[in-house]
């Protein structure tokens, strides 16, 4: 069974940045196109970034689009958010998975926007 470890998160201003890891168990981490993932408060998940398995094709939601990176080392099996000028409306917890997810979802990491 895959597993899924996200890290990263913590209490930042408005404004400031926070660099997010998403590390996935095993080889097929490579072949996956990949997505973070974000819960807020009382909200659904949503998709915030998605990325193909060579890194060819990459998008994000309108709510992030000119703030945040999304990447990618698939000989670490890694996924990476480069989270900057954050607001208060980005504060959730953030996934990873795979585009069509796979029912079992990582401990996900904490990002609180506050002054």
């Amino acid at each position: 069974q895959v597993q899924i470890v996200e890290s990263g998160g913590g209490l930042v201003q408005p404004g400031g940045s926070l660099r997010l890891s998403c590390v996935v168990s095993g080889s097929i981490f490579s072949i996956l196109a990949m997505g973070w993932y974000r819960q807020a408060p009382g909200k659904q998940r949503e998709l915030v970034a998605t990325i193909t398995r060579n890194s060819g094709s990459i998008n994000y939601a309108d709510s992030v689009k000119g703030r945040f990176t999304v990447s990618r080392n698939n000989a670490k099996n890694t996924m990476y958010l480069q989270m900057n000028s954050l607001k208060p409306e980005d504060t959730a917890v953030y996934y990873c998975n795979k585009v069509a997810p796979w029912s079992s979802w990582g401990q996900g990491t904490q990002v609180t926007v506050s002054s």
